[in-house]
């Protein structure tokens, strides 16, 4: 027997949820705490993620490891693709054994036996520099990848020059390789920005629906699919990622503006045969 959807209309009622009315506020409403909270987290968790791993420490990977002989850096760049490689439970398995809140955990080996302080709770007393790190760690690869193919695509000549110059490795790093890195780093900004965004995966497997990092993308997924934590709520979901898309467009309309990426896609003035 066929089954039929019959919409009558469209509703705010979810999107309530998120803003209350003030009449007092300049613009006549206010969020509630726990949708601020969850925007909060989630802006706190793009930022650090994006700006110290994604971005910075994938650019220090490519860096250390073209300097290095061929076989050297590819043993290296081989070793930082393993946790991108790996399946994603295996990958948080890992982590769950590294911060153990007991004696058993690998973090706290170290820490009570070499260092002679007391266990760690990573879990409990820092959640969102843990899932900032365990999640730096897979996009630090990504931009390794990328930002090691641009390096080595900068004409060989360019650093016989600045060599017979006298220049010296940082000056080389400053003059020659960064500012060829432009397009690559921004391509990595706006991709990994959005990619961020929308990412539950890891903070789910390793942290579970705790409140500490319950950031956009997580309170989408646990109101509609995660079992037991409160699937169910479609529409709720729904209007969060809506919210998330708006937030998404505003955001690559402004890093692609900001980058002046535009400059990137022109066809050249001049042709070289």
């Amino acid at each position: 027997m066929a089954q039929t959807l019959n919409v009558s209309g469209l509703t705010n009622m979810q999107f309530r949820k998120f803003f209350k009315p003030v009449e007092d506020s300049m613009l006549g409403f206010e969020l509630r705490r726990s949708f601020l909270k969850a925007l909060t987290l989630t802006a706190t968790y793009v930022v650090l993620t994006l700006v110290i791993f994604n971005t910075t420490f994938g650019l220090v990977l490519a860096l250390t490891t073209t300097a290095l002989s061929e076989r050297v850096g590819s043993f290296f760049r081989a070793i930082w693709l393993l946790p991108r490689m790996s399946p994603s439970v295996v990958y948080a398995l890992l982590w769950s054994w590294t911060i153990d809140p007991t004696e058993r955990g690998l973090l706290n080996q170290v820490a009570i036996n070499i260092f002679g302080i007391g266990p760690i709770n990573m879990k409990l007393h820092h959640p969102m520099m843990l899932i900032v790190i365990s999640n730096g760690f897979i996009g630090a690869s990504l931009g390794m990848i990328i930002l090691t193919s641009a390096i080595r695509s900068i004409p060989k000549h360019l650093f016989y020059a600045a060599q017979a110059d006298g220049a010296g490795p940082l000056s080389i790093t400053w003059h020659i390789i960064l500012p060829a890195l432009r397009w690559p780093l921004s391509y990595i900004t706006i991709f990994q920005t959005l990619a961020l965004l929308v990412s539950f995966e890891y903070i789910f497997l390793i942290m579970g629906p705790a409140r500490s990092t319950m950031t956009m993308a997580m309170l989408a997924y646990t109101k509609t699919l995660a079992p037991g934590v409160g699937a169910g709520l479609y529409a709720y979901g729904a209007a969060i990622t809506m919210i998330l898309i708006v937030i998404g467009i505003f955001l690559a309309l402004l890093l692609w503006r900001l980058s002046n990426m535009q400059r990137l896609i022109t066809e050249p003035r001049i042709e070289v045969q």
